[in-house]
């Protein structure tokens, strides 16, 4: 199928019309809707920055224009040009006066997303074209808004931006792993986090920060899981967990305040209660793992100290709470060999897991990472983790070993909370989850 091409001149973008108003400008995108009376058509049209409608009188248009108008079909790639003008009635605050139309790709009548409602299964099977809808424009720009409010955070601290493997041999939590043959080297792991080497990092530049996909091969269907997400790791050098908890609070007080501030349209589109967020800031309630035990106890959980909290356990821990809420100091049993041993229970770890209100579960986990050489072999051993794929992480310990902590946020949970959105699937463009490789 041909293809006509757009102007060779930098096209306008639909965002921009605001300020042309008066003036004839030139816009490239694609069909959203089309109706037509007869005498005068609307095409309302997308670029990706905006939603333009287009009125086509068919007295004031040549009739190759009404005519190119007739062979229209939803998501047609178009040209048009015409007078922009006024009109708050429509998104953007303006409309515009169509002169000419030129259609640069045509669309089959059988465009797999019509304006009725479809099955998730099908929607994913068409994510190509799910993204083209307006709820999934909103969630991607918020996305997008969070990935820049993340590094401009760390930017303004002083943090540096350490890209680390995603093919490692060494492996940093217990759940399941996906594996390949690495040469002559035997296997390689597609990294389930980027934290062990954030903290050799750490140790050369003081405070650091990861960006990048992470990979766990867990079984699991349920919405707040994918095989495939983004994780953002700071590592920072003489922070103990008090001060770690600190930074994790003022972090994601960031985040929420830099979308609420940019994003408020959007927010609008997916239909988040935005008073909701306008009360997240630092600080957050702490609650010892202990503690929290005893409560959901009361609230009628089977839980039993030294038990990791499920997802029902946690949505009970923050339904009394409108932030998120940290809950400290786990089990060393439940939770990863590089954490430090809590001096004030050895039982317990120094850690902790910070909680998103309204039931969306786990967003960060964080700890002070074991600094003593001897209980972090010790710990490597009791796992039965391979010794030697993890000596140059215990040579951190024996050349100048200093306290530090960290904490990984997932990426796609926070976009999940922030939008108010149930699944985690539509938090990422194309997800990859337990039985989902395509498209």
């Amino acid at each position: 199928m041909s293809v006509s091409s757009p102007s060779s001149v930098d096209p306008t973008r639909i965002s921009d019309l605001p300020k042309l108003v008066g003036t004839t400008a030139t816009v490239s995108g694609w069909v959203t809707h089309l109706r037509s009376s007869g005498k005068i058509a609307f095409i309302v049209m997308r670029d990706g920055t905006g939603l333009l409608q287009c009125v086509v009188p068919k007295k004031e248009v040549s009739e190759a224009t009404w005519e190119q108008f007739g062979a229209l079909t939803l998501e047609t790639s178009i040209t048009v040009s015409g007078e922009v003008r006024t009109d708050a009635r429509q998104v953007g605050g303006v409309e515009m006066g169509l002169k000419e139309l030129t259609i640069l790709g045509a669309s089959a009548l059988d465009y797999p997303i019509q304006p009725k409602e479809h099955g998730v299964d099908f929607l994913l099977d068409n994510r190509h074209f799910w993204l083209r809808t307006p709820r999934q424009v909103a969630i991607m720009r918020i996305r997008n808004e969070i990935e820049q409010a993340i590094h401009d955070f760390f930017y303004e601290r002083g943090f540096l931006r350490v890209d680390t493997p995603i093919l490692t041999a060494a492996i940093g939590e217990r759940s399941g792993l996906f594996a390949t043959e690495y040469f002559d080297e035997g296997n390689a792991y597609l990294a389930q986090t980027g934290q062990l080497y954030g903290e050799a990092a750490a140790a050369a530049f003081g405070k650091i920060y990861t960006f990048g996909p992470t990979f766990r091969a867990e079984k699991s269907k349920t919405r707040r899981h994918l095989t495939e997400f983004w994780m953002i790791e700071p590592e920072v050098a003489f922070n103990d967990t008090h001060a770690n908890m600190r930074l994790q609070e003022d972090f994601v007080s960031f985040l929420v305040q830099r979308v609420l501030e940019r994003r408020p349209a959007e927010l609008t589109e997916v239909g988040r209660d935005v008073s909701k967020l306008e009360k997240v800031k630092a600080p957050f309630p702490r609650i010892d793992y202990g503690d929290a035990v005893a409560i959901l106890q009361k609230k009628g959980s089977t839980v039993q100290w030294g038990d990791d909290l499920g997802a029902e356990d946690e949505s009970l821990l923050v339904e009394d709470h409108e932030l998120p809420v940290f809950i400290c100091n786990y089990p060393k049993k439940a939770k990863a060999f590089y954490m430090k041993e809590n001096p004030d229970d050895p039982r317990t770890v120094l850690c902790n897991d910070l909680l998103a209100p309204e039931g969306y579960g786990e967003m960060i986990g964080g700890s002070q990472r074991e600094d003593d050489h001897d209980k972090l072999r010790a710990r490597i051993i009791e796992e039965q983790l391979p010794v030697e794929a993890y000596a140059w992480y215990l040579d951190l310990r024996k050349y100048g070993t200093f306290v530090h902590s960290g904490f990984g946020l997932g990426l796609e949970r926070t976009v999940a909370w922030i939008c108010g959105t149930p699944h985690i699937r539509e938090c990422i463009a194309f997800p990859r989850m337990m039985h989902r490789l395509h498209p």
